[in-house]
């Protein structure tokens, strides 16, 4: 399979030596450019094409917030994970509504790097799990005593909510395909209707809405 190509963005040069030496160890990892600020991130992501951007949040000009959304907006395509010392629900919140793949504070394992690289490559969201108490606390609280059936639920089909149910708890589409015993593209399928459906644009939505929805445990 092709390399992943990946494009660091931090300002200390020290911690992308670092991060370089780190992920070209790794098996089909690339890696095609080295940003020290927003702008330079956004600038060489229309150069270097990368799959996945490792985007800090502290940067000297922009903000890694704002880099995101300018560069999701440029380069839908591109998937950004943030590696940061933030670990605000602030910042968690604000990543994720920029378009965000992927949120790791900086004193995560190596491995917890790494998956999340290839799950924002793969199209799904990597949420490191000291976090995901705040996604799931938040929405419940926004949820407040909604109860009920959602008539937009009632739109789906058994096996699209089972899908729902699964993509939401963070499975594959290959880990879905080999649970229900179906193809991957009848997978991507049911996911393009549950978007569809539901008027859905992300992975991270979708997730919002089951826990908002309750269809999936906290």
């Amino acid at each position: 399979m092709p390399d992943i190509r990946i494009l660091l963005v931090d300002d200390h040069a020290v911690i992308r030596s670092a991060l370089k030496m780190l992920l070209e160890n790794q098996p089909n990892i690339e890696i095609v450019g080295e940003a020290s600020n927003g702008n330079e991130a956004i600038q060489l992501a229309g150069v270097t094409q990368p799959d996945v951007v490792i985007m800090d949040i502290t940067l000297p000009d922009i903000s890694g917030i704002e880099a995101t959304l300018r560069l999701k907006k440029l380069h839908p395509e591109v998937a950004v994970v943030a590696l940061t010392i933030h670990e605000d629900e602030q910042y968690f919140f604000e990543m994720l509504k920029a378009g965000a793949s992927g949120y790791v504070p900086k004193r995560a394992a190596p491995e917890d790097l790494v998956s999340a690289i290839w799950a924002a490559y793969e199209g799904d969201i990597y949420i490191y799990p000291s976090l995901s108490k705040a996604l799931v606390a938040d929405f419940l609280h926004r949820a407040g005593e909604e109860a009920g059936p959602s008539p937009q639920l009632e739109e789906l089909t058994q096996r699209e909510m089972e899908v729902l149910q699964m993509l939401a708890s963070g499975l594959s589409n290959d880990e879905i395909a080999e649970s229900l015993v179906i193809s991957k593209h009848t997978v991507a399928r049911h996911r393009e209707n549950l978007m569809r459906k539901l008027n859905l644009h992300s992975r991270s939505e979708l997730v919002k809405y089951a826990i908002r929805k309750g269809l999936i445990e906290p």
